[in-house]
């Protein structure tokens, strides 16, 4: 490891597979922090749908990067980089390691590599247009059309995520470039972190989907749907639509849908958003994985994380 370099330990994955437990106790055991690398979390008052670790989950551990963000205010993954850095950077000179933690590959990718974000060109006319075409057809045909022009980016962007879809089709519209092309033109200086990243994944795939069910059935009992309602009748819903959990409540507020069908929307919507996620972290071959289906025991998988930790450059 270059001495000059920050330790960082990461641990990614898609959700429900267990990333926020499983950084507790690294961060218990190596006397670290956590840092938050969920694009959703940050905002205030989306507790629920974006499954914020409780006061009780964090076990005393600090929490970096999660609900600062007013929900009708926007948002950058340059944005997130810098102040991720500057976390990180703090947590080092106090002596201490830091633990990133989440499942928004964009967020991760950026920021462990250190992109440096070309400025952005705007056309805020195009981005309405966008947005009430999404009203009036639905947010699949602005994806449809991302997919023909950049199949790449229209891969890892769930149809929930209007925003981003939008600034993806408008970066092409704008520049004549896709996003995925200005992604590789984007200036890379060396990394200042000498990360370790493990992604949790699931051998049997059934197994991460029997936990994203349980989960979703854990937040309806949390108050996932007072939670929901709230943001659809504020002002701030533009923000909150864009999280899972939320949109596919929307036609049981509106009694298009039964409660029923809504939720097994949701849980269906979950799982494919699930499998975007491995994709995108799959396609990093620095990443190790381990499979929560080999071990019987949750100290077993903490033991082998902390042996893949040590082993890489972080113990």
């Amino acid at each position: 490891m270059a001495e000059s370099k920050i330790p960082l330990i990461a641990i990614v994955g898609p959700t429900a597979s267990g990333k926020t437990s499983l950084a507790v106790e690294i961060c218990k055991r190596y006397g670290a922090e956590a840092v938050s690398c969920d694009s959703m979390q940050i905002y205030k008052g989306m507790d629920i749908a974006t499954a914020k670790p409780t006061i009780d989950e964090m076990q005393g551990i600090p929490h970096h990067m999660i609900g600062f963000q007013n929900p009708d205010e926007p948002f950058s993954v340059a944005k997130y980089c810098e102040m991720a850095k500057e976390i990180i950077f703090d947590i080092s000179n106090r002596g201490k390691k830091a633990v990133l933690v989440g499942g928004t590959g964009l967020y991760y990718s950026s920021l462990t590599d250190n992109i440096e974000f070309l400025p952005e060109e705007t056309d805020f006319e195009y981005r309405e247009m966008l947005r009430k075409r999404a009203e009036q057809e639905g947010a699949q045909v602005l994806l449809d059309e991302l997919s023909e022009v950049d199949p790449e980016a229209a891969e890892t962007l769930h149809i929930n995520n209007l925003g981003r879809i939008i600034r993806a089709l408008e970066i092409h519209h704008t520049t004549g470039k896709t996003k995925t092309m200005q992604n590789e033109q984007s200036k890379q200086s060396p990394s200042p972190f000498e990360t370790v990243t493990i992604c949790l994944d699931a051998r049997d795939r059934q197994v991460l989907y029997d936990r994203i069910n349980k989960r979703v059935d854990i937040m309806l009992e949390a108050g996932l749907l007072a939670e929901a309602k709230a943001f659809f009748d504020s002002s701030l819903g533009r923000t909150a639509r864009q999280a899972i959990g939320y949109k596919e409540l929307n036609p049981y507020f509106s009694k298009e849908k039964s409660l029923d069908e809504c939720v097994e929307n949701l849980k269906m919507q979950t799982r494919r958003y699930a499998k975007r996620q491995l994709t995108w972290f799959r396609r990093n071959d620095k990443i190790k994985f381990l499979y929560i289906d080999d071990y019987t025991s949750g100290a077993d998988l903490i033991d082998a994380a902390c042996d893949i930790i040590e082993k890489e450059c972080c113990g």
